[in-house]
C-alpha cells in the first residue's frame, strides 16, 4: 500500500463571511477552518481563495473523516458534506466495489477508508470492507507476498467478525465469511457460518429473498452437505493445513494420514497430502497423491491440483505432461496468474523465451503488482 500520509495533501482555511458552500440554505460556522484538497503540485504559497471550489472541501472533507479519526470537528464536516451531497454514501459505495472488482486496490482503500468515516455505524461498509481486504489478500498471495497476505486476511477477519456480532445479525456476513475459512482451510468455522446463515434465511419467503437469496440459501447448504460428507471440518484436517503451510510437514502429512484413514475419497485430502510431499522434494509421492486426488469427486475439477501435478512433472522433466496440466488448469480458470507463472517457467525450461514473455506479460495484465513477472519480464 502506498505510504504517503494523505493528510499531507490537505490544508485548512477559514472561510470569509461572504462564502458560500451551496446554493441550499445550509448554515456554515465559519469559525471552523474547513480542510481543503491541495490542486496537483500546489503550495500553501499558491493558494487563493478565488480558486477555491466546492469539490476541493468536499475532498478535503473526506480525506479528514477517512483518516484523522480523532478530529474534533469530525461530527460538524460529516453534517456539511450529507447535506451538500446527500448521495454521496451511495456513490462512494459503488465507486470502491467497483475498484476492488477491478483490482484497483489502493484507489479502494482510499474510498473505504472515507466511508468508514462518513458513517462508522454502517455494517453494510464494514461487510464490504472485509470483502475488499479477502480479495487483496488474494491478490497479495498470487503475487508471492505472503506476509502482506496474511496482514490483510488478518484483517479481513477481523471485520467479518464485527459484521457477525452485529445485532440486528447480517445474513450475508455469515455467508461471505464461510467462504473466507474455506479459503483458509478452516472448515469448522466455515461450517458453523454457513449453518447461521442456512437458519437466519430458512424462514424468509422466496418472494423476499430473491433469485439471488435463492441461490446463496442453496449454495450454502450444498457447501454444509460437502463438509458434512467428507467430514472436512474433522479437527486433524485443519491441523494438517496449519503444520504444512508453516513448514511443519513431517507433522502435517501424520495428521492428514490419519484423515485418509477414516476418509479415503476426500480429494481435498490427497490433494494436502501431495501438498506436503512437494514441499518435501518427494515429488513422485506427490504425483501420486494428486492423481489420486482426481479420483475423487470434485479433484478433477480444481485448478489448483492441476498446477501442482504439473510442478512435479516439472521436476520429472517430463515437459509434455507438466504443459498438458497447465491448460487444463486455465481451462478450469483461465485468470489464475499463478498457473500463468507456473506456465512461464516451463517454456523457460524448453527454451521457449518469447511464449515466456507472453505469459509473465499476461500475468500483469492481470495483475501490474505482480514483483515475480515483472522481475522475471525484465532479466528476459
Amino acid at each position: 500500500m502506498d505510504s504517503t500520509n494523505p493528510l499531507d495533501t490537505i490544508f485548512y482555511v477559514t472561510l470569509p463571511e461572504n462564502f458560500d458552500l451551496s446554493k441550499h440554505a445550509f448554515q456554515i460556522d465559519k469559525t471552523i477552518p474547513l480542510p481543503v484538497q491541495k490542486k496537483d503540485g500546489q503550495t500553501d504559497e499558491e493558494f487563493s481563495l478565488e480558486d477555491l471550489s466546492q469539490e476541493q472541501i468536499l475532498a478535503g472533507i473526506l480525506t479528514v473523516l477517512g483518516f484523522d479519526k480523532e478530529n474534533k470537528n469530525a461530527e460538524y464536516y460529516r453534517s456539511i458534506i450529507t447535506h451538500v451531497r446527500p448521495n454521496i454514501k451511495k456513490e462512494l459505495s459503488e465507486a470502491a466495489i467497483l475498484k476492488t472488482k477491478n483490482e484497483d486496490y489502493d484507489l479502494a482503500e482510499e474510498l473505504f477508508c472515507a466511508l468508514k468515516g462518513l458513517d462508522p455505524a454502517d455494517i453494510s461498509i464494514t461487510l464490504n470492507y472485509a470483502l475488499y481486504l479477502d480479495q487483496r489478500a488474494d491478490s497479495y498471495r498470487r503475487s508471492g507476498l505472503t506476509e502482506d497476505a496474511d496482514a490483510c486476511d488478518a484483517e479481513a477477519e477481523a471485520n467479518y467478525k464485527v459484521v457477525m456480532a452485529n445485532d440486528p445479525a447480517v445474513p450475508d456476513g455469515f455467508f461471505n465469511a464461510g467462504f473466507f475459512y474455506m479459503k483458509n482451510h478452516d472448515f469448522r468455522k466455515a461450517r458453523d457460518c454457513f449453518e447461521t446463515y442456512v437458519a437466519l434465511t430458512c424462514d424468509v419467503p422466496d418472494a423476499d429473498l430473491g433469485e439471488n437469496g435463492i441461490y446463496k440459501k442453496e449454495r450454502a447448504q450444498e457447501i454444509l452437505d460437502n463438509i458434512k460428507n467428507q467430514n472436512m471440518d474433522d479437527d486433524r484436517f485443519k491441523a494438517a493445513y496449519e503444520f504444512i503451510a508453516r513448514g511443519e510437514e513431517e507433522k502435517g502429512l501424520d495428521k492428514i494420514r490419519e484423515f485418509l484413514q477414516a476418509n479415503p475419497h476426500v480429494w481435498n485430502a490427497w490433494f494436502m497430502l501431495g501438498w506436503g510431499l512437494r514441499k518435501l522434494s518427494r515429488f513422485g509421492d506427490a504425483k501420486q497423491a494428486f492423481l489420486k486426488s482426481m479420483e475423487c469427486e470434485g479433484g478433477e475439477r480444481n485448478a489448483d491440483t492441476f498446477n501442482e501435478l504439473a510442478l512435479c512433472y516439472i521436476e520429472e522433466q517430463n515437459y509434455k505432461d507438466a504443459l498438458k496440466c497447465f491448460e487444463n488448469a486455465l481451462t478450469l480458470d483461465s485468470e489464475n496468474t499463478k498457473v500463468m507463472s507456473n506456465m512461464a517457467y516451463l517454456y523457460l525450461k524448453m527454451g521457449k523465451t518469447d511464449l515466456a514473455k507472453s505469459y509473465f506479460q499476461t500475468v500483469l495484465e492481470f495483475d501490474p503488482n505482480d514483483r515475480i513477472a515483472r522481475a522475471e519480464l525484465e532479466k528476459l
